[in-house]
C-alpha cells in the first residue's frame, strides 16, 4: 500500500519536445490544492471571475467553498454521494463545484441545454442526493423532483427559488470552516455526461489528481498562462473543455476569467470583448468562422489576444489564416475529449500547421489502429487511442461501454485521423462520419475543408447519402454568406471547386442550402441529425 507521502510522478517526453513532468501527492484534494495556493500566493484580493454580478475575488471564492461544503453537511450529504450542477455560468458555478470538491462530495455537471428526458435519466442515473439549478432552467426539473427518490434537497441560484431553498442564503447561514475531507488523489471528484449520436448519456468519471494534470501538461507547457492573463471560453463550464478553459487552467496560475451567462452569440461576445481585456480566448471552429463574418466582431485594435484555442471539431485551415490575418493571433487547434478531460494533441506556439490537429501533447501517446486494433501503415487512416493520466477511470454504472472505450492504459477516441510526413496528425472524421464511396473511404471533414475554402461558404457539413441505386454519396449541407447567393448555378460552382481540390470522386453529389445547421451547446455540428433527415428520422 503507497505511503501517504508517496506521489503520482508523470513525465513522458515527445521526441523533439521539452520534457513534462508531475507530481502529486497521495493525499490530495483539487479544490484544497488550487483555492489554498492561490492564498498562500497572496491573492485573496485578486480578481478570480468576473461576471454579470461582479468582480469576486480569490478570497471570496475560497470562502464560498467552504460555505458550500458546510451547506453539503448540513443537508447530511455525504463524501462520495453525488450532487446535480446544472447552472448557468456564473460565481455560483465553481462556488458549487469546488464546494463539493472539497466536501468530498461528487459533482455532476451537466449542460443546460438538454430534455426533460435527459435529466429524468441523469437524476436516476447519479442518484444524486441535491440539485442546484439556475432558477431559470428550474422549470425543466420541477416535474422530476418529486419523482426522484434519491433527491432529497433542491438550491436554487437567482432571484426566484420558486419555493425552494436559496443558494446565496444557505451560504450567508453557514460557517465559514475549512470543510477539506481527507480525499485522494485517485478518488472519484467529479464525473461529466456525454453522449453519441445515439444511446443514453455516459457519466465520464474523473478523479481528483485528473484536473491537475491537464494543467500540468497541456496548459503550462503549451499555452504557458501566466496571473496577469484575463481568460475566456465560449465552451461553457458544464464542458470539459471549458471546465479546463475557465477554471483549471487559470486558476492555476491565479489569473482571471470572464463568465457569460447567455449564449455566446457573435454580438454578446463582441460586447464582452470590448468590455475586458481578453487575453487568452478559446473557441470553437463554427464560432470563429461565425465570428469573422459577424458585422459585430472588433478590429485588431480592439483586441488584444495573447494566445486562441479552438478543441470539438477539426479547424479548417481557411478560418485559421483569415482569423490570424485579423488579429494576429494564430489559434492552436486541438483535440481532447470528455474522457481524457482535456486536448492531448495540439499545435503549439510557433509550431502551427493549419490544417491538422498538430502532435501529441507531452505526456500523452498517441496511436492509429486498424478495426482489428492492429497499427495502420504509415500516411494511411485509422482510429486515434491515446494513452495518458487524465483519462476517465469508467463510464459510470455503464461496463459494457467501458469496456468498449477504456483498453487498458489505452483509451478509444471514435475518431479517425493519419500522420503527415512531417509528424502531425490530420483529422479525418468521426467513425461514424466516415463514408465509403466506390469502396474507398472518404473523410467528410475533407470535403467540407475543400468547400469552406470557397469565399461565398460560411458552414458546412458533409455526410453520407444514399442514391437511387442504395449507393452511398457525399452530400453537402451549406450555409452561405450570403443567403441569395444560393442557386442552381452556385451548386455547380461548389461542385467544380471540390473537384479542382480533391479527387474527382469526392466531391458532393448534393447540395442543400441551409439557413443554419443543427449543433450543440458549443458550436459543434450534429452531422447525425442531417443523416437522419433521409432516414425520415
Amino acid at each position: 500500500m503507497a505511503s501517504a507521502a508517496s506521489a503520482l510522478a508523470v513525465s513522458n517526453p515527445v521526441q523533439g519536445a521539452p520534457a513534462t513532468s508531475t507530481e502529486i501527492p497521495r493525499d490530495y484534494n483539487f479544490a484544497a490544492d488550487i483555492l489554498d495556493r492561490n492564498l498562500a500566493a497572496g491573492r485573496a484580493n485578486k480578481p478570480v471571475f468576473i461576471d454579470q454580478r461582479g468582480s469576486w475575488t480569490y478570497g471570496e471564492l475560497a470562502d464560498r467553498a467552504n460555505r458550500f461544503g458546510a451547506v453539503l453537511r448540513a443537508k447530511g450529504v455525504r463524501r462520495e454521494e453525488r450532487i446535480l450542477i446544472c447552472l448557468l455560468d456564473t460565481i455560483d458555478w465553481p462556488t458549487a463545484f469546488l464546494g463539493a470538491l472539497k466536501a468530498g462530495v461528487v459533482a455532476v455537471p451537466v449542460n443546460t441545454l438538454m430534455t426533460e428526458a435527459d435529466y429524468a435519466f441523469m437524476l436516476a442515473d447519479s442518484r444524486a442526493r441535491m440539485l442546484v439549478v439556475s432558477d431559470v432552467l428550474l422549470p425543466r426539473f420541477e416535474k422530476l423532483i418529486t419523482s426522484s427518490p434519491d433527491l432529497a434537497h433542491v438550491v436554487v441560484s437567482g432571484a426566484d427559488p420558486k419555493g425552494h431553498e436559496r443558494l446565496e442564503d444557505l451560504l450567508a447561514a453557514a460557517p465559514a470552516e475549512d470543510v477539506t475531507a481527507p480525499t485522494t488523489r485517485d478518488d472519484i471528484a467529479f464525473w461529466l455526461y456525454t453522449s453519441g449520436s445515439t444511446g443514453k448519456p455516459k457519466g465520464a468519471v474523473h478523479v481528483h489528481a485528473s484536473l491537475r494534470l491537464t494543467n500540468d501538461l497541456y496548459a503550462a507547457p503549451i499555452l504557458g498562462l501566466n496571473e496577469n492573463d484575463v481568460c475566456y471560453s465560449v465552451a461553457k463550464l458544464f464542458f470539459a473543455y471549458g471546465l479546463g478553459n475557465a477554471l483549471t487552467f487559470p486558476m492555476s496560475v491565479g489569473a482571471t476569467t470572464i463568465l457569460l451567462a447567455d449564449r455566446p452569440t457573435p454580438e454578446a461576445v463582441a460586447a464582452l470583448l470590448r468590455q475586458h481585456p481578453v487575453s487568452v480566448f478559446y473557441g470553437v471552429p463554427t464560432f470563429y468562422a461565425g465570428f469573422l463574418a459577424s458585422a459585430a466582431a472588433p478590429e485588431l485594435g480592439a483586441v488584444k489576444f495573447r494566445r486562441c484555442v479552438s478543441a470539438g471539431e477539426a479547424l479548417p485551415s481557411d478560418v485559421g489564416r483569415r482569423w490570424r490575418e485579423r488579429y494576429g493571433c494564430d489559434i492552436l487547434d486541438g483535440i481532447g475529449s470528455t474522457e481524457m478531460l482535456h486536448i492531448f494533441l495540439s499545435n503549439s506556439p510557433g509550431d502551427v500547421k493549419y490544417g491538422t490537429t498538430g502532435k501529441p501533447v507531452p505526456g500523452y501517446e498517441v496511436r492509429l489502429v486498424d478495426e482489428a486494433g492492429m497499427p495502420v501503415k504509415p500516411g494511411e487512416m485509422g482510429e486515434l487511442i491515446i494513452r495518458g493520466p487524465s483519462s476517465a477511470i469508467m463510464y459510470w454504472n455503464n461496463r459494457e461501454q467501458s469496456r468498449r472505450t477504456f483498453m487498458g492504459e489505452w483509451t478509444r477516441s471514435g475518431d479517425k485521423y493519419r500522420e503527415d510526413e512531417d509528424g502531425y496528425y490530420v483529422y479525418c472524421g468521426r467513425n461514424d462520419d466516415m463514408l465509403k464511396v466506390s469502396g474507398l473511404y472518404v473523410s467528410p471533414f475533407e470535403v467540407e475543408a475543400a468547400l469552406q475554402s470557397h469565399a461565398a461558404v460560411l458552414e458546412c457539413a458533409v455526410v453520407a447519402w444514399l442514391d437511387d441505386d442504395n449507393l452511398t454519396k457525399p452530400k453537402a449541407f451549406i450555409v452561405l454568406k450570403s443567403a441569395e447567393a444560393g442557386s442552381p448555378e452556385m451548386v455547380r460552382v461548389l461542385q467544380e471547386h471540390v473537384k479542382t481540390a480533391l479527387a474527382p470522386f469526392k466531391y458532393p453529389r448534393w447540395i442543400e442550402f441551409r439557413e443554419e445547421l443543427p449543433k450543440t451547446a458549443t458550436g459543434k455540428i450534429q452531422r447525425f441529425k442531417l443523416r437522419a433527415e433521409q432516414a425520415g428520422g
